[in-house]
């Protein structure tokens, strides 16, 4: 089954979208080029920041795997994360020296230079299997299934986390990729970490009497993929975070994405868009995003309102939550509201 960066929620036709358009995950945070709040705190250069105390396995342990399983680690020497996000946790946890290969939505400096083991979201177990890993982790929706029964029938540990969908499951996806690897206090000082930095951003958010309305847009115009987010999007935790409404979960859009469409638009109604960097480059940036069939009639579209955080962070749900967060607020709350 086919794997998405979009928390889990895209079905196969977005993951072959991003093969044809050649458009991987992007890391970093940036604002939106043209927004008319682009001047909110960024996080540059595109780089994960290690606990300061050294991260020292204790092992073997026993872990539970989120697909039921059991999974006993002996050594954690060779270390090969399956997504983005749990390259975003090994490394800060103090362990990157020890990662071997990466997703390729892992694009912070210090993996770049690692071998990609995945082709258009799918794992190669292959490619996985020849750099000897001595544990590997994956997300609940990480495929194809194959893949991960040949990697377990060659008799390489290996461990799924529960995929990501808001603010809560930040810390116990720290706290679970920490247990697999032996390092349970350096996952209790890094979520600690990490919940107080997003505390600290919320604490500044503005008190507005309305809230924006903002619409979490997926656009990827090579491959003519045009979808607004709604209730399992992943996207609405943060927004409601931020002090905002997400618009398309409001106007009733239960789902993860719908097609957009002028009506889906026009019951969304959004102030803001969202979009990840990458897809806002895809469609030829602002002036072609309002070109989108719809956009231009909302609000967002009238003023030229959007907002961008790269792909490769957007959805992370990681130890680079609060900055991410810390952008969206920069962006709706920024100088010259």
């Amino acid at each position: 089954m086919r794997r998405t960066r979009l928390a889990g929620a895209l079905t196969a036709v977005l993951a072959l979208a991003l093969a044809a358009t050649g458009c991987g995950d992007g890391g970093g945070i940036t604002p939106g080029p043209g927004s008319s709040a682009s001047t909110g705190p960024v996080a540059a250069p595109d780089r994960v920041e290690p606990l300061a105390a050294p991260a020292v396995p204790r092992l073997p342990v026993t872990v539970a795997s989120a697909d039921g399983r059991r999974t006993t680690v002996t050594s954690t020497e060779r270390i090969v994360p399956l997504s983005g996000s749990l390259n975003e946790i090994v490394f800060t946890l103090g362990l990157g020296g020890r990662v071997v290969a990466r997703d390729i939505t892992a694009t912070f400096e210090q993996a770049e230079k690692l071998p990609v083991v995945t082709r258009a979201h799918d794992v190669s177990a292959e490619s996985v299997l020849s750099l000897k890993p001595t544990v590997v982790i994956a997300e609940g929706a990480t495929g194809p299934a194959e893949a991960i029964a040949q990697i377990r029938d060659a008799g390489i540990p290996l461990v799924v986390v529960k995929p990501a969908k808001s603010l809560a499951d930040v810390g116990t996806r720290i706290e679970a990729v920490a247990a697999a690897l032996g390092v349970p206090d350096s996952g209790a000082a890094l979520r600690k970490r990490t919940q107080e930095r997003i505390d600290a951003v919320r604490q500044g958010i503005p008190a507005r009497e309305e809230k924006p309305r903002v619409a979490f847009l997926y656009v990827r115009g090579s491959a003519a993929v045009y979808l607004l987010g709604g209730a399992e999007s992943g996207a609405s935790s943060l927004l409601e975070a931020a002090g905002a409404i997400d618009a398309g979960k409001e106007s009733g859009l239960a789902k993860d994405f719908t097609p957009i469409t002028s009506e889906a638009l026009a019951q969304a109604a959004p102030d803001a868009i969202l979009v990840m960097s990458k897809g806002l480059g895809s469609v030829g940036g602002i002036d072609g995003l309002v070109k989108v069939p719809g956009v231009a009639q909302t609000p967002a579209g009238a003023d030229r309102r959007v907002v961008t955080v790269d792909d490769g962070v957007l959805l992370n749900y990681g130890p680079r939550t609060d900055q991410v967060l810390s952008s969206l607020v920069g962006q709706l709350y920024g100088e010259g509201e």
